[in-house]
């Protein structure tokens, strides 16, 4: 922990400005109350303050290097007083020559004085002691608040990438078994498979270290997945898309979207006889980005039971990114299902 006076300027500037106003402010009550010379009177407060803030510096070292954790109370009290003893003498010394050098008329008021000023130098010395104390306090308060800041941001980055993991082998197991029913019933579409598989993937790759993208970008990665399972499903599976077009624009967290749509063709479109509309509305209004997905099904199939991974994971991964885990929201009226995320853009 470096000196806080020395390596900045500006308070070293301060810090000797505040000694010159009570060096002048001294000289004045000698001069008014005591009938001292203003001559004099300016001479024995700029020397005797001026040498105190100068040595006073060295106090920094004293409190720093002898600290509560370090040493127990009794230890710190002597250390402090034999400090405090060697520097007043020091003081008192130096003050009494330089003034003799350039006046001798003081000499008889600085043997006077003597008692007070080493009182005065005592005084002093606890006021910087309690001064660089704080000062210490308050860069340690501030060095734990930036490692804290950094951990939590190591811990939030940490828990995205182990929420982000949950996505990929999910989505491949899928698309994997998809291709393989495909290569004997009809390979040309599980060739079509395997090809947007692997731009979909590539997408996923590049933009993993990313953790927000353009809507647009997040849509056109979505509409490829969809065209992935399209081919698995063919008329069954009907994607509509309601987008202003000022939504491309949007922010929000990569592949967000994609379990949402997973959830859509597990529990929508897997068991249909009939074709199913999966619903996509998103509007924007500046301040929050907001996205909407609704598919119908049969409620007599398998029922849904809570909101399973792929939604809890958007949920965990919304509230670690924006501190609110109510920006996503479920309806579900048993025949429709529909979520919603509100995505804040500032």
């Amino acid at each position: 922990m470096k000196h806080p006076l020395l390596t900045q300027i500006r308070s070293l500037a301060f810090y000797f400005s505040f000694w010159l106003l009570i060096s002048t402010t001294e000289a004045l009550v000698q001069w008014n109350y005591y009938n001292m010379e203003i001559e004099l009177a300016f001479l024995y407060t700029y020397v005797q303050y001026g040498l105190f803030a100068v040595l006073g510096l060295n106090i920094w070292f004293v409190v720093k290097y002898n600290s509560p954790e370090t040493y127990r109370w009794w230890q710190l009290i002597f250390f402090h007083l034999l400090a405090a003893t060697v520097m007043i003498i020091i003081w008192s010394y130096l003050t009494t020559v330089i003034i003799n050098l350039i006046s001798a008329e003081l000499a008889d008021y600085l043997r006077m004085s003597l008692p007070a000023r080493l009182l005065s130098g005592y005084l002093l010395y606890v006021f910087f002691v309690l001064l660089f104390m704080m000062i210490i306090y308050y860069q340690n308060f501030k060095e734990k608040v930036k490692r804290e800041g950094e951990l939590k941001s190591l811990i939030k980055e940490a828990e995205l990438h182990a929420l982000k993991s949950q996505i990929n082998p999910h989505f491949l197991f899928n698309s994997l078994n998809s291709i393989s029913s495909l290569t004997i019933s009809d390979p040309p579409k599980a060739q079509e498979m395997v090809i947007n598989l692997s731009s979909l993937m590539r997408y996923s790759l590049r933009h993993g270290q990313n953790e927000k993208v353009k809507f647009g970008t997040e849509l056109d990665n979505n509409k490829l997945y969809l065209a992935i399972e399209k081919v698995r499903f063919g008329s069954k599976l009907q994607p509509i898309f309601r987008v202003d077009e000022k939504c491309f624009e949007g922010n929000l967290p990569n592949m967000i979207l994609q379990p949402i749509y997973e959830n859509a063709i597990k529990y929508g479109v897997y068991e249909a006889t009939e074709p199913v509309e999966i619903v996509t509305t998103a509007t924007y209004n500046g301040n929050f980005l907001e996205v909407t997905i609704e598919n119908g099904y049969d409620p007599n199939v398998a029922s849904k039971k809570g909101e399973g991974i792929g939604l809890r994971n958007i949920r965990e991964r919304l509230e670690i990114i924006y501190g609110n885990p109510g920006l996503l929201r479920i309806t579900d009226d048993k025949k429709v299902f529909k979520v919603t995320l509100t995505i804040p853009q500032n």
